[in-house]
């Protein structure tokens, strides 16, 4: 036995066994005909740290891989990184540019050197940080996205996905990066709010008839003008619909269309149609007849106006940047007599959310994927229940996006990440092979040049859950862990991962890639504010670590999860599991010191004592809650259930109701009950209570303990006993508190009205009652005099005579005054919530806090008047 510190230091501990179990391999024990458990790592970025919801995200992945490895299954976490690519490549750039050195100087492979060699230096910072949170990931199997094995997985698809029609090359509108001058994906654009105009403008029709008015919060997007939309029920433009209007600075003619889109009851009810600089305009343009290849582009990759295909640009603005011509084109219009008027509006704006400039539609050659059948397999999946989603609220929201799910754009205009396996002729002519020396025998042996794209960082990331497992090779650990148990996911990516994941797991594997999808909410700030930098309301969590360890903060992120709620980060509640911890090891201090060592046994001891048999019970029914809590993937409910059990019942109780009675029995399930404590608490709390495991001599290490079977029955008789004492010196205590009784008085106790079960039970445990509830007396007779703590257990009544050790009358009025002064703010809340000026426009964490003051000053009140209700 080893003697435990005096106090408790978890960052020494923490990097000691987190050594050991890695160096161990213990986070994959060899069990190769155990039933598998599958769970793959949401692939942080490999430019990333570890950020509030990465804790999250791995803590309550990390709780069911410790959960399946203890239970004897052959659990594989799948770990690794993902090569984020227009994130390195900012990173990377900007790193040369300190050094003087441009991307487009240096050429692709120079850059790409740079890229590996950044990575192999500064990548892997977020993987050191998981292991701080006690990740017990395969860290023996790590892998990369750009890894050999995992790009020609990438490579595979996207050719099978070509061979069968789904992949193709189109031009059409996306989200364009003028900064980076590239497509980014819609998880990758930022709406903002900002300070804008609407301007209204007058096209006049061009056979001179009279003018229709329009209105544009970018003007200078005019340009490229092909259309003037009304909708076909508009009984104000029946008559012109068909003609043409005279753009009033190309001149260029442009139809009048009826299409739907436009709304009557917005401004004019015309609206401006610019198909390739809008997505809604681009699908009018669609409707109206305009071929992609026809519309007009009057911008380049920066930004900046060029010439349309038709040559009717002033010369005057070509060259110039899209906001600087704006203010031209507005002083264009203004000359013409065609600018109407100017209105300020807030105006929703797509930003970059890395490069920060307003991102531009823009119209493009791009390669696509055809998702709506593999949409429609994934929806077949859920509706069927091989994929289950939880909380089941998010499964509309499921199916209502891939119910109207678009073409994917999967190329990227970046040189770090999967090139696309395509190569064209002179011609243009593409041949999409996994090889170069495939394209070119398709190709005839024609010289040829590759595309120089790459694909977007969530086509590769899709393939996660069966290309680590070393697919399209049939490995053994692709046969055993595809499909996977459980995916845990933040809601943010349910779409740009999670469901793509499912499409082409079901297209590449023909089985789901995940029984179950968990999404869990956001960690907010303790006032329910969504963390940013900009707020300055950001936590780091290995700050956190820094100051509680791991354990705390990973405990109160399980104990706040709650299926479908976003969390509300309180420091407080990390501190609070730091004492949870505390108290764990002072109990282990106290079993030591009286002589209790490691339990003998996996099934609980042979026991007599009723207090005994009343914590093998508990054990008993802590163990069912916290396995129906992992059935159902309630982590808030695990934690509550082993929470309870240690501070409350076994640490508050248990151990002060066996104080200086340590006989046989009672160590070997004392013994026997703090080891099921640590075996059900580790995976929440891995690292103190591998210590703990420790401090006695153990032939394994906890990570790899069995799972608790008890094979025990509770008993109801000592059950019933324990909770009554429990019950019975609860209340006596609170009198004492209440009635400001001093700690060190002992009190006579009066009984009337016992049953004779309640009178042998005071009999049997007439010294824990006057130890715990420090007692002089027990005597079975009511109280004749006055000046009496009044209590009631079950069906007797108790009396505590406090004549001569409180002044009674001073204490009445001292809790008369409270009781006013509580009742006197509980009402004036009351009254501030019943008012509609607060309740409706204040804010909604001001409304929160004022409901919760009522309740506890309700409370207070409440509980004031029962203790002056005591002394009669």
């Amino acid at each position: 036995m080893t003697e435990l510190a005096k106090t408790f230091e978890p960052g020494p501990i923490e990097a000691r066994w987190y050594d050991h179990w890695e160096g161990s391999g213990l986070f994959r024990p060899e069990r190769k005909e155990a039933v598998p458990f599958t769970i793959v790592m949401p692939p942080p970025n490999v430019t990333g740290s570890l950020h509030i919801g990465h804790a999250l995200d791995n803590t309550l992945q990390d709780i069911l891989t410790r959960h399946a490895r203890m239970q004897g299954k052959d659990a594989l976490w799948v770990v690794g990184t993902d090569h984020a690519g227009i994130a390195t490549q900012m990173v990377v750039e900007r790193n040369l540019d300190s050094q003087g050195i441009k991307r487009a100087e240096i050429g692709r492979d120079a850059f790409l050197e740079h890229v590996w060699e950044w990575k192999a230096q500064s990548g892997g910072a977020i993987t050191r940080q998981l292991r701080r949170l006690g990740a017990s990931c395969d860290w023996s199997n790590e892998r990369f996205t750009m890894d050999p094995g995992f790009s020609a997985a990438v490579a595979h698809v996207f050719v099978e996905l070509y061979k069968r029609g789904l992949a193709y090359r189109d031009k059409r509108l996306v989200n364009w990066d003028p900064k980076f001058q590239t497509a980014i994906s819609d998880l990758e654009v930022e709406t903002k709010e900002v300070n804008g105009h609407f301007w209204h403008l007058k096209y006049p029709l061009a056979d001179g008839s009279g003018a229709i008015h329009v209105a544009t919060t970018r003007p200078e997007t005019m340009l490229a003008d092909m259309a003037v939309a009304v909708h076909p029920e508009d009984e104000r433009y029946t008559a012109i619909t068909g003609k043409q209007v005279k753009h009033p600075i190309t001149g260029r003619l442009i139809p009048i269309v009826a299409d739907e889109h436009a709304d009557p009851e917005l401004g004019s009810g015309a609206v401006k149609i610019t198909p390739g600089h809008d997505f809604n305009d681009f699908e009018v343009g669609r409707r109206a007849g305009f071929k992609a290849a026809e519309m007009l582009n009057m911008l380049d990759a920066q930004g900046r106006i060029v010439q349309t295909q038709d040559g009717l640009v002033p010369a005057e603005l070509i060259g110039l940047d899209r906001f600087d011509a704006r203010k031209r084109v507005v002083e264009l219009l203004e000359a013409e007599g065609a600018l109407e008027k100017v209105e300020d509006r807030v105006i929703a704006t797509p930003y970059g959310d890395r490069s920060g400039v307003v991102i531009e539609p823009w119209l493009t050659d791009q390669w696509y994927v055809n998702v709506t059948p593999l949409a429609e397999r994934a929806m077949a999946a859920t509706r069927s229940g091989e994929i289950k989603i939880v909380p089941e609220t998010w499964s509309k929201t499921w199916f209502n996006w891939l119910e109207n799910i678009q073409p994917w754009c999967v190329s990227r205009q970046l040189w770090w990440g999967h090139r696309i396996p395509a190569w064209y002729d002179d011609d243009g002519n593409a041949y999409v092979a996994e090889t170069e020396e495939e394209a070119r025998a398709q190709a005839g042996g024609k010289a040829l040049r590759r595309d120089d794209d790459v694909l977007d960082t969530w086509f590769s990331s899709a393939l996660w859950p069966f290309a680590t497992l070393g697919w399209p090779e049939q490995t053994e650990d692709l046969k055993r862990h595809y499909p996977n148990d459980v995916l845990i996911s933040g809601f943010d990516i349910l779409f740009f991962w999670d469901a793509r994941m499912a499409m082409q797991g079901m297209e590449f594997m023909e089985e789901v890639p995940w029984r179950t999808l968990y999404l869990h909410g956001l960690v907010r700030d303790a006032q329910g504010q969504k963390m940013s930098k900009s707020k300055g309301n950001t936590v780091d969590p290995l700050g956190l670590i820094d100051k509680y360890g791991a354990d705390a903060l990973r405990f109160t992120l399980s104990a706040m999860e709650s299926q479908g709620r976003d969390i509300k980060l309180d420091e407080k509640r990390v501190e609070g599991y730091r004492n949870f911890a505390t108290k764990l090891w002072n109990a282990a201090r106290f079993l030591q010191m009286n002589g209790v060592g490691a339990s003998q046994s996996i099934a609980a001891p042979a026991a007599e004592l009723p207090v005994n048999r009343w914590i093998i019970g508990e054990v008993v029914e802590t163990l069912a809650k916290l396995d129906k809590a992992f059935a159902e993937l309630r982590f808030d409910e695990m934690a509550d259930a082993i929470y309870h059990f240690t501070w409350g019942t076994f640490c508050d109780w248990y151990v002060e109701l066996i104080k200086g009675a340590f006989d046989d029995e009672t160590r070997a399930v004392a013994a026997w009950a703090f080891d099921q404590i640590l075996v059900m608490l580790h995976p929440f709390m891995p690292f103190v209570t591998e210590e703990l495991w420790h401090a006695n001599e153990r032939p394994y290490d906890l990570i790899v303990a069995k799972w608790p079977e008890p094979e025990a029955q509770r008993d109801p008789r000592a059950e019933a006993e324990l909770n009554w004492v429990t019950r019975l010196v609860s209340e006596i205590r609170s009198a004492r508190n209440e009635l400001n009784v001093p700690p060190g008085a002992k009190l006579h106790l009066f009984v009337a009205d016992p049953s004779d079960e309640t009178a042998a039970r005071l009999d049997r445990q007439y010294a824990t009652l006057s130890r715990l509830a420090r007692l002089e007396s027990i005597q079975l007779s009511p109280f004749a005099g006055t000046g009496a703590a009044q209590i009631v257990v079950d069906e007797a009544t108790y009396a505590l005579p406090l004549e001569g050790v409180i002044d009674i009358e001073a204490e009445k009025s001292r809790l008369s005054k409270a009781i006013a002064a509580a009742e006197k703010e509980r009402d004036s809340l009351a009254a501030r919530l019943a008012n509609p000026a607060f309740s409706e426009r204040a804010k909604p964490e001001a409304v929160e806090k004022a409901r919760a003051d009522h309740a506890e000053k309700a409370a207070e009140a409440e509980r004031l008047r029962a203790a002056l209700n005591r002394l009669g």
